[in-house]
């Protein structure tokens, strides 16, 4: 059995991309898009077809109303491979306007649903600010299920879990980019910050009971994805799959629930001044979570662009 099947064996298995044949390949349950993958897949001739399609049904919509129905147009096609649900994201230029994200989420669940897709296979991918993290606790009432991405800090995943978000992505490679990058060194999985993180993460949610899953994103390296076998959700790109499919290596389970409830861990709250000072305190996270936006917003844009050109 590869590494990539032993490993389904404790952990849900995500495709992070928006390449359909790559699903067809790796058979994941879930599936992830946003604007980042969606320009990947359009600019492939596979998909030329779909995008043209997408863009004349809707050519009277504008250019915002067009993105969102573009991303729904993939997830529609991604959740004819998989058997689970599609993450699709928000515009990251909202991600500190509570009111703007929760209509956008509402609008994206709503095109889902004139296409027939039930909300429960959709989760909205919201950014991990307060005002992110706000919005999906008024979603999640509305029964639209949210994934809280650029995901940084413990502060940031447990205010998620207290707002009873469905899910949060915690990213794994862009901490571990930041730590090297200032430490100047490499780490093992081991003593990886963001294999570290996620486990820290993984126990506290373990610990107190939380619903809210824990889905490590952003490899890069199987070893960081092994080092988090057990975590309720992996979400891995097509290279690093293909290294676990190919791989014969024995996996075991790294992260148990019924370990973590076991260790001493004190529980803790975040209020609005005590989340941003304990964020703006973590000098990783108050720059990757800036990061984040940034390029998140800057694809958008690009998104945007192609389709004007197309419109």
């Amino acid at each position: 059995m590869n590494a990539l099947d032993q490993l389904k064996q404790f952990t849900v298995v995500v495709a992070d991309t928006s390449d359909f044949n790559v699903m067809h390949r790796y058979a994941p349950r879930d599936a992830t898009t946003n604007p980042s993958l969606v320009l990947k897949a359009a600019q492939k001739p596979e998909y030329e077809e779909l995008l043209a399609r997408c863009l004349h049904e809707h050519s009277r919509e504008d250019d915002s109303a067009l993105c969102d129905r573009l991303l729904v147009c993939f997830g529609q096609e991604i959740l004819k491979v998989v058997p689970g649900r599609v993450s699709t994201e928000v515009d990251a230029r909202l991600s500190f306007d509570t009111q703007a994200s929760i209509e956008r989420a509402r609008r994206i669940v709503g095109f889902y649903e004139e296409a027939g897709v039930s909300r429960e296979r959709v989760l909205i991918k919201v950014a991990s600010t307060w005002e992110g993290i706000r919005a999906a606790e008024q979603l999640e009432r509305e029964g639209i299920h949210c994934n809280l991405t650029l995901l940084f800090s413990f502060p940031q995943a447990v205010a998620c879990a207290d707002a009873g978000v469905t899910l949060i992505s915690p990213f794994v490679g862009r901490i571990y980019d930041w730590y090297r990058k200032h430490e100047g060194k490499d780490y093992a999985p081991e003593e990886d910050p963001g294999v570290l993180s996620v486990r820290r993460i993984y126990d506290y949610y373990k610990k107190f009971g939380y619903a809210t899953e824990v889905m490590g994103a952003s490899f890069r390296s199987t070893g960081q994805v092994l080092a988090l076998a057990g975590c309720d959700l992996l979400t891995i790109s097509p290279e690093l799959l293909g290294e676990l499919a190919a791989s014969e290596r024995g996996v075991e389970r790294r992260l148990d629930p019924q370990a973590a409830k076991s260790k001493p861990i004190d529980r803790v709250h975040f209020d609005e001044p005590s989340f941003r000072y304990a964020v703006n305190e973590d000098a990783m996270a108050t720059d990757k979570l800036a990061e984040g936006i940034r390029l998140f917003a800057a694809d958008v844009v690009k998104l945007e662009q192609l389709v004007r050109r197309l419109h």
